[in-house]
């Protein structure tokens, strides 16, 4: 690469013939795929790509409540993602800004719930306990809870 050419991201055109795999997709094979994706799952369609997150995630969620502004809603997006979560949940706003979670959200689920209740009764009918954690005076430290 020229030290005046911007570093490319991603993947070229894939050479033929093209491999058989129903996960590929035509498009990116033909143009290269530049998302912001592991290597194993370039040229992947987003459908395929959720899936196998799907069947590898972890069994459970991370929620936020978007109460104020949405500055850390991304970022937790995309480490709930890294750290192989089922799923994120927003209370509150539905609003946030998507830029910080470098296009995660599109690979996992992200749901959003009205209400601290109404996100409490899903997770009581998911059979999910909710553990809060903040580092508020009072609070138990995380390393001494049995989770």
């Amino acid at each position: 690469m020229r030290d005046d050419q911007p570093p490319s991201v991603g993947a070229g055109p894939h050479t033929r013939p093209w491999p058989e795999d129903p996960r590929l997709d035509p498009e990116l094979l033909e143009r290269g795929d530049r998302r912001n994706v592991t290597d194993r799952y370039r040229y992947w369609t987003v459908e395929a790509i959720r899936a196998d997150l799907a069947a590898r995630a972890h069994p459970f969620h991370v929620a936020i409540e978007n109460w104020q502004h949405d500055l850390n809603i991304g970022t937790v997006v995309r480490n709930a993602n890294a750290f192989g979560a089922a799923g994120v949940h927003i209370i509150g706003r539905r609003r946030w800004n998507r830029r910080g979670a470098m296009m995660t959200d599109a690979y996992l689920g992200v749901h959003q719930h009205g209400s601290i209740e109404r996100f409490v009764a899903w997770a009581s009918d998911e059979d999910l306990p909710v553990v809060g954690i903040d580092n508020l005076p009072g609070a138990v430290d995380i390393r001494r809870y049995a989770l």
